[in-house]
């Protein structure tokens, strides 16, 4: 068998066990949103997690994929090899978005976003960055750095959230007329804890199968950087929450604690392949300031978002860009000024398309339930099941 068969085999296994692990993020978006909201909109939560997941894989499959790439095709592993990790990228997207419009949003809807997110939005995203690059030679192409999608993932379902915010409007009771913020507590912290820990699992297999290949000791060697890189920022960004935490509220918030692990992961993710072993400790670091700040900030004014999916991805997502520019920008490829007009043109057309197919599904099929059936919870309403009917609902 010659070297290039077995590099081939090599690569082919490690993006399939790469995706293995990005999988294992459904569970973990789906268990950190189903422990944040409150028990009679559980089953709601995992119901739009799982249609996510199957709507997006399979539309990305029929359309999606071509318009990214412009063909099944891959020169260094299996050619499905590739569609299967690019795949289970695509749902993150929309994931990130529905967790930040839980307990009013409703299934359908959300769902048919995904359809168009998946087929058409996020594809056209990716082409730009990662695929088929069909702006090269226009005043608008990138050459943004973003290894595994600070930018082409966080951001882009940040901004998507933050139009979905703007149309769907705030959870009943959750801003008084004097404008105090009302506290919603988390109804399971065990599970929420479960799925930032899915999550940062996943996150490996996230950024380490970006590198793309690991056939030779120095890709080897390349990958393992860039899984602790990934595994610091977060432990950075954990710390860093926690040290706030105690000094400002005299309160370990666990699921502070955590967003600010989640915030750390986010933020290396565009480069985590071309910093030393220090760097990330400092963006990670940022990144949990940022989650603090984020989650004030949005409440103060007014936008709520249960899981603090905007303050982890929007405004990380666009630090961990901007990050690269600072701490690893070359002179060529790799700029500034290259940087910051992929966080600029990705999420001007992010948040533009994503407001005006919103805009559209909601004056067709509104986004949001009707106040009786907020009040009731989306679980009897929506899904006809409650995940725990013994339990008495907080209303």
């Amino acid at each position: 068998m010659s070297i290039e068969s077995i590099s081939y085999i090599i690569n082919t296994l490690y993006a399939i066990f790469a995706m293995t692990l990005i999988i294992f993020m459904v569970p973990g978006f789906a268990m950190l949103e189903a422990g944040i909201v409150r028990t009679k909109n559980v089953t709601a939560v995992l119901t739009i997690n799982t249609l996510i997941y199957v709507v997006a894989s399979l539309s990305f499959l029929l359309i999606g994929y071509n318009l990214a790439f412009g063909e099944f095709g891959s020169e260094t592993m299996s050619k499905w090899a590739m569609f299967l990790f690019q795949m289970a990228f695509v749902g993150k997207v929309v994931n990130i978005m529905s967790g930040g419009v839980s307990e009013r949003a409703k299934i359908i809807p959300l769902a048919i976003f995904t359809i168009i997110m998946a087929s058409l939005i996020y594809p056209i995203i990716v082409n730009v960055t990662w695929g088929a690059k069909f702006l090269d030679g226009t005043i608008l192409e990138l050459s943004m750095h973003d290894l595994a999608g600070s930018t082409v993932i966080h951001s882009t379902g940040g901004w998507a959230l933050l139009a979905a915010i703007i149309i769907i409007g705030a959870r009943k009771g959750r801003y008084t007329k004097e404008g105090a913020v009302r506290v919603i507590p988390a109804s399971n912290i065990p599970l929420v804890t479960l799925g930032a820990f899915l999550l940062w699992i996943g996150w490996f297999g996230f950024n380490g199968g970006s590198v793309g290949t690991m056939a030779t000791k120095e890709d080897a060697d390349l990958v393992a950087l860039t899984i602790m890189n990934t595994n610091t920022a977060g432990l950075s960004g954990a710390i860093v929450v926690a040290i706030i935490m105690q000094i400002v509220y005299k309160k370990l918030d666990l699921t502070m604690i955590l967003n600010g692990a989640l915030g750390g992961l986010v933020a290396v993710t565009a480069g985590p392949d071309l910093y030393d072993i220090y760097t990330p400790i400092l963006i990670g670091a940022v990144g949990g300031i940022l989650v603090v700040l984020g989650v004030s900030f949005f409440d103060k004014i007014r936008v709520d978002d249960p899981v603090g999916a905007l303050s982890v991805h929007l405004l990380n997502g666009i630090w961990g860009t901007v990050a690269v520019g600072l701490f690893a920008s070359n002179g060529d490829d790799i700029t500034m000024l290259g940087q910051l007009k992929g966080v600029l043109l990705i999420g001007v057309f992010a948040f533009i398309s994503s407001y005006v197919v919103l805009y559209i599904i909601n004056k067709i099929i509104p986004l949001r339930a009707q106040n009786d059936e907020e009040l009731q919870g989306l679980d009897v309403e929506e899904c006809g099941i409650e995940a725990y009917p013994e339990f008495k609902r907080a209303f």
